[in-house]
């Protein structure tokens, strides 16, 4: 009896013991548990795969589809980019029963060389192979087709969204293009990825956990509008193409804008790509110039740079300089600066400056006015800072603070070297010119708009902003009308019974291997504002290193604003009107010229026309004698001089 008492004690003392050990060490257990059954999962899997038998697919939990990717449109509502049904195509090699057969078939409908799917399909990591991935709907139905006729044999269609491009390398540096995840990686398509995008959300579910194919559950991505007109966009990647074949150039941009509202209405960057074709482009040909590339401006720049003078008050429209061929002058650190002159001009203002392009008379100007006050004005239209237009990436531009400036920035500065801008900051400045002095910042997209079309949000980068007063800008409008007459360096640019205010230049570019300015490479460049008299469209053309006959912005530049502008003022309705259109009963009657009185003293003749001059001509009691065509540049006795009965007015007309 006690024995048997005693094994029951010492039996239940082991139970206890077993009990204790499982209850510290049951973490552990459970650990190896799962540690055997996933080695026998992957052990499964590994079988399958040397059967040659694919993963089953129906055992992938499927997600939601996502909703579509918002539309990108132009001004007028045509489609830039949308988003289709694309397939990425696969292979998997156990299932290939005819290696060459397969190359040889697939080839056509893939446009890839035979050799080419062969190497990809022998030289992959693994069984499963891509060979091409978001292929359109044609390819797709070319392969099922075959598959149809029992041919292709292990090729397989993975369906995926992605985007098309329906207008190709239409505008396609502005609008960018989207990655195989349909996420934006360029242009607008980056800038608005967040708009453009479906909202996420895990609707779909069903009652098992997972997640059904049918449907639309996700919500649709905004459509973002652009200010781009298709049209004006086609015109200036036309005219562009032209220009760089025929002046053999590395690249051109050519943009368009309304400077009222700051609506960029075409904006070519060449040589351009193809969107839909992204794996044939390159980062240069997918770069939106206009808005990423900085370079120096050259003489067009003497726009902004002598309206900074004027506006500031140390020039006027008769501040009279003298160009002999050349500026020089010594600083008080004892600096020679010396800058040449494409001739010498004799005495120039600030018209025959923008007319003959004069280096020398900008130079001189410049020196009116103190370093600081004409970085600051030069600030006011833009320069050194982004426009933020819309793009990504944009520019600043170089525009280096006072302190680091030399003896000779500033005269550089004034005719377009020793800054770098870029194309947008240059149309933007010559909005000011255009709207009597009020600075309109450019934009790339003029509303974002609801996927149900019910809500519109208007995108306005900056708010527009006087920087010169109504009297400069249209001095300097007039002045650059001057310079498509016959004595101006943009004559090409003349059209017939439209006004045109236009500036040519000419700019070097730095040589990377010396530092110093090429004796070959050049910037060719034009720009224009019309109506003149109140512009609705402000032309701008660069020809980046033309290696054609001739390099210069007047003689290369000039003639494709003058094709541009004759194509777009039909389209865009802008009035032809540099003579009067009056409807009358048959009579007239005109107004007469305005000239100066005569009260004793010598009038201010400076800047008058052979024309405007008649009437004093035509005078008695006046003896004025003149040389030359064109403009009044030089009259002695000065204005205000008392005038005698013998006194002989002389002018110099040029």
């Amino acid at each position: 009896m006690i024995d048997t008492v005693q094994f029951q004690d010492l039996n239940n003392t082991q139970k206890d013991k077993d009990r204790k050990f499982f209850i510290q060490n049951r973490r552990y257990f459970i650990f190896f548990l799962l540690l055997a059954l996933v080695s026998l999962g992957i052990l499964i899997r590994y079988a399958l795969l040397m059967l040659g038998t694919p993963p089953p697919q129906s055992s992938v939990p499927r997600r939601a589809r996502a909703g579509e990717r918002g539309l990108i449109l132009d001004r007028n509502g045509r489609i830039l980019a949308m988003e289709t049904r694309l397939g990425n195509i696969s292979v998997w090699r156990p299932e290939i029963s005819d290696l060459d057969t397969l190359c040889t078939e697939l080839a056509p409908a893939l446009e890839m060389p035979p050799h080419e799917i062969r190497e990809r399909i022998e030289t992959a990591a693994s069984d499963f192979v891509y060979l091409k991935k978001q292929v359109d709907q044609s390819t797709m139905k070319l392969i099922e087709l075959g598959q149809d006729e029992g041919r292709f044999h292990g090729v397989t269609i993975e369906p995926i969204v992605g985007r098309i491009y329906p207008e190709g390398e239409l505008a396609s540096q502005i609008i960018g293009f989207a990655g195989d995840d349909n996420n934006g990686l360029g242009g607008i398509e980056y800038a608005f990825n967040e708009e453009l995008s479906p909202k996420k959300n895990l609707q779909g579910e069903n009652a098992n956990g997972g997640y059904t194919d049918s449907g639309t559950s996700g919500d649709n991505g905004g459509q973002v509008i652009l200010t781009i007109d298709a049209n004006v966009q086609f015109i200036l990647q036309e005219i562009g193409e032209k220009i760089l074949v025929e002046n053999e150039a590395e690249a051109v941009m050519f943009m368009a804008m309304d400077p009222r509202t700051g609506d960029i209405l075409g904006s070519a960057s060449l040589p351009g790509f193809d969107p839909n074709m992204l794996r044939s482009s390159t980062e240069i040909t997918r770069m939106d110039r206009p808005s990423l590339w900085a370079y120096e401006p050259g003489s067009v720049f003497k726009v902004f740079s002598l309206s900074a003078l004027m506006e500031s008050g140390s020039i006027t429209g008769n501040t009279v300089f003298i160009c002999d061929g050349h500026y020089e002058k010594t600083t008080d650190l004892g600096e020679r600066v010396v800058i040449k002159c494409l001739g010498a001009h004799g005495r120039v203002t600030a018209r025959e400056i923008i007319v003959y392009s004069c280096n020398a008379g900008a130079a001189y100007a410049a020196d009116r006015l103190n370093s600081d006050a004409f970085y600051q004005r030069l600030r006011d239209f833009g320069f050194g800072g982004r426009t933020q237009a819309g793009t990504p990436g944009e520019t600043g531009g170089f525009l280096r603070s006072v302190e680091r400036w030399s003896g000779r920035s500033k005269p550089t500065i004034s005719m377009g070297q020793e800054i770098a801008v870029s194309a947008l900051q240059m149309i933007q400045a010559a909005s000011a010119i255009a709207n009597d002095g009020i600075l309109v910042p450019p934009r790339f997209v003029s509303m974002i708009r609801s996927p149900d079309g019910k809500q519109e949000t208007a995108y306005r980068p900056q708010p527009p902003r006087r920087i010169l007063s109504a009297e400069t800008a249209r001095a300097m409008r007039s002045y650059m009308m001057a310079v498509t007459s016959d004595i101006g360096t943009g004559w090409r640019a003349n059209v017939e019974d439209l006004s045109l205010a236009v500036k040519t230049g000419t700019a070097q570019i730095i040589d990377p291997e010396t530092g110093a300015y090429s004796d070959k490479d050049f910037i060719a460049s034009c720009i224009a504002l019309l109506p003149a008299e109140s512009p609705s469209l402000v032309l701008y053309l660069v020809i980046i290193k033309p290696q054609g006959l001739s390099y210069l912005g007047g003689r290369i530049a000039s003639p494709p604003i003058r094709e541009a502008a004759e194509a777009l003022v039909d389209y865009l309705g802008i009035p032809r009107g540099r003579n009067p259109q009056i409807v009358h009963s048959g009579t007239v009657a005109l107004q007469p010229k305005l000239v100066p009185d005569i009260d004793g003293r010598a009038p201010d003749l400076l800047g008058y026309s052979k024309a405007e001059l008649i009437p004093l001509l035509l005078r008695d009691d006046l003896n004025i004698e003149f040389s030359g065509e064109g403009w009044v540049v030089y009259q002695e006795p000065a204005a205000g001089t008392p005038l005698e009965a013998d006194t002989v007015i002389r002018l110099e007309l040029e």
